[in-house]
């Protein structure tokens, strides 16, 4: 099982960065491939918009069509984090971010939020322009 919590999100100004963290406790993080999320504001019910997703050994990475060299997901698997370093950010990244994990231990990714079977409780993302 796997414990997921996420930090460092904020207020900013639009065309600024945030880097938000993710950290993992329990067993076997090396197995996990992770993924980062948003919920936009005003849609609690909504299904998770996919951001970026890592590999187990950072070999393999997907982003989303909406945030092409803006974003970058990397992790470390010595300290059991994920880090989403985002910059150029707009008032449209307003949000709470989720980092997510999923057993992948022959690699590869997914950007489908129904695979991922661990979830952090978020941290909100608000860009002011």
């Amino acid at each position: 099982q796997l414990h997921l919590a996420e930090s460092g999100g904020g207020l900013v100004q639009a065309g600024t960065s945030l880097r938000p963290s993710c950290a993992a406790s329990g067993r076997s993080f090396g197995n996990y491939a992770m993924g980062w999320f948003r919920q936009p504001p005003g849609s609690p019910g909504s299904e998770h918009e996919f951001l970026a997703a890592i590999s187990w050994n950072g070999g393999a990475t997907r982003y989303a069509g909406s945030v092409p060299g803006r974003f970058t997901i990397s992790r470390d698997n010595a300290k059991n984090t994920a880090h989403l370093q985002m910059d150029g950010l707009k008032s449209e990244d307003t949000g709470v971010y989720y980092c997510a994990a999923v057993w992948r231990p022959g690699g590869g990714v997914t950007g489908t939020p129904r695979e991922y079977e661990y979830w952090g409780q978020g941290t909100q993302v608000t860009v002011s322009s």
